[in-house]
């Protein structure tokens, strides 16, 4: 998406070959017409595909997620980093190891809102080795949902998440996809 990388290249900064800061307009603070498009751009990727739900993980997805949702008015739902003190029946969870942060921890979904009827998107804002999307994927498996495909915002291609999840069969894709990420150098796969 063209209007992303744009953007990108304009107000993100490259910290490192592994960072990439986007807090300007994406997950801190959120620039909404921005999410509208890109919800209207994976809504057409994914129109007719018989899909029930939107799905995300808290929390720089839900702003993308929401607007897909909307786009395909179909309802969202978001899976939690963290157990619910309120939250504890029909709990299904499973244990997610963070690339970005270097810890672990408990992804759950509540279980009264997805079932086996359910063929869902999966909306997030990064992929890179994709720990978190694979344990969003186990997890709504674990439940007998159906998946339709993934969708990030930014994907570090030059490591392994695509092809982790490709190999579990699901398609995904990015709109934004980076080959090269340097201090101060954002490079784009041109497609």
């Amino acid at each position: 998406m063209k209007q992303l990388e744009e953007r990108i290249l304009a107000e993100g900064n490259a910290v490192s070959n592994e960072v990439l800061k986007v807090d300007g307009f994406i997950n801190h603070q959120v620039d909404a017409s921005l999410m509208r498009e890109i919800g209207k751009d994976i809504a057409a990727h994914f129109k007719d595909r018989g899909i029930t739900k939107i799905v995300t993980i808290e929390s720089s997805g839900i702003a993308p997620a929401l607007m897909t949702a909307e786009e395909m008015g179909l309802p969202m739902i978001i899976l939690k980093k963290a157990p619910s003190k309120v939250l504890n029946e029909h709990l299904a969870h499973t244990v997610v190891v963070s690339y970005t942060k270097g810890t672990s921890y408990d992804l759950t979904l509540n279980s009264d809102f997805i079932n086996e009827n359910d063929h869902v998107l999966i909306v997030d804002d990064f992929l890179a080795n994709g720990e978190a999307a694979t344990g969003a994927l186990r997890l709504l498996r674990s439940v007998h949902a159906t998946i339709a495909g993934i969708s990030v915002l930014i994907e570090k291609s030059f490591q392994p998440g695509r092809s982790k999840l490709e190999a579990q069969g699901v398609e995904v894709y990015s709109l934004a996809r980076i080959s090269k990420l340097d201090k101060g150098v954002v490079e784009f796969i041109q497609e």
